[in-house]
């Protein structure tokens, strides 16, 4: 048996570092058959010595993490855990603490694995991003909270977003209401994470005076969209031709983000989709960045992480 000790400098880091009924260091005790023990400032973590290396690892990133501010919960303690067992634990320091934007209740968005910080610095630092990955990464959620800071700051004065209508094995005309009624519900991801950045009386006000707009990606044909930050929801239901007539609508002092999941693709047998296309096309341009999601970048439920996994596994 080997044992190895921590020193925790202030009170409040080992409530944060322990959490609720201590469920973040009965994680890593479960993780890697140790035993983890406080002992006044000091934590004794006990095992054999692989183990306790790992253990050791995971928590100096957990109070890497609480430094920084983070509270910690059942998401980023078992990112940790995946980095420390991917030998990749010395990247937390790297990971920005950076808010990005405080949403309408007042909670800070910020990024949460370094997938996600990448895919912050890209939009930062390019005109066109593709981010690319599957569902639960934040794909969509941290563009529309950069654009919705970009136009607070005034940088831009619009906030354009649009996806393809393209019918997920249902059928558009069966639905109620006229064209509009017909596609809201397509649109309702990005009218949510809207209403989550500005909440719902300031994004009516905005989308009345025309500084913001959601509609159907055939709405953006033949238009030139100048201080503008755009966003191409579910890019990879987009046919080669929308996705290029999309891109050539970029005007000056615009930005352009697009998102999709090429494991999703929903549109007919024999039709390539514009997104898997795009990437190779504009492989080599610069100012344009392709940031590529994991599992491991997934922030909903733990099983999210193990269905990716598992349709990946079944699909080699």
């Amino acid at each position: 048996m080997f044992e190895q000790t921590i020193s925790i400098d202030r009170m409040e880091q080992a409530v944060n570092l322990f959490g609720s009924f201590d469920e973040n260091i009965r994680s890593i005790e479960k993780e890697y058959n140790v035993t983890v023990l406080s002992r006044g400032s000091d934590l004794k973590v006990s095992g054999e010595v692989e183990d306790v290396a790992k253990a050791v690892r995971a928590i100096e990133g957990l109070l890497t993490m609480v430094n920084k501010g983070e509270t910690l919960n059942e998401q980023n303690v078992r990112y940790v855990i995946s980095l420390v067992n991917d030998g990749n634990d010395d990247k937390i320091t790297s990971m920005t603490n950076d808010c990005i934007c405080i949403t309408s209740k007042g909670r800070p968005v910020k990024p949460k694995t370094l997938g996600q910080t990448k895919y912050i610095e890209a939009i930062k630092n390019n005109t066109i991003v593709l981010g690319i990955g599957p569902a639960g990464t934040g794909k969509t959620y941290l563009a529309v909270a950069m654009a919705v800071n970009a136009f607070r700051a005034k940088e831009v004065n619009r906030i354009i977003l649009t996806r393809p209508a393209v019918e997920a094995g249902e059928k558009l005309g069966f639905l109620p209401g006229d064209l509009q009624q017909k596609v809201d519900p397509y649109l309702r991801p990005l009218y949510d994470a809207l209403f989550d950045m500005l909440g719902a009386e300031n994004f009516q006000k905005y989308q009345e005076r025309g500084n913001i707009e959601v509609a159907p990606l055939a709405y953006m044909r033949g238009r030139t969209l100048d201080d503008s930050f755009i966003i191409l929801d579910e890019a990879q239901n987009t046919t080669p031709e929308q996705m290029k007539m999309f891109l050539t609508r970029l005007g000056f002092n615009s930005k352009i983000v697009v998102t999709g999941d090429v494991t999703q693709i929903d549109l007919p047998d024999g039709k390539q989709s514009g997104l898997k296309q795009i990437v190779k096309i504009l492989k080599d341009v610069n100012d344009i960045a392709t940031i590529r999601f994991t599992e491991k970048d997934v922030v909903r439920h733990r099983l999210v992480q193990d269905i990716i996994k598992a349709y990946e596994k079944y699909g080699r």
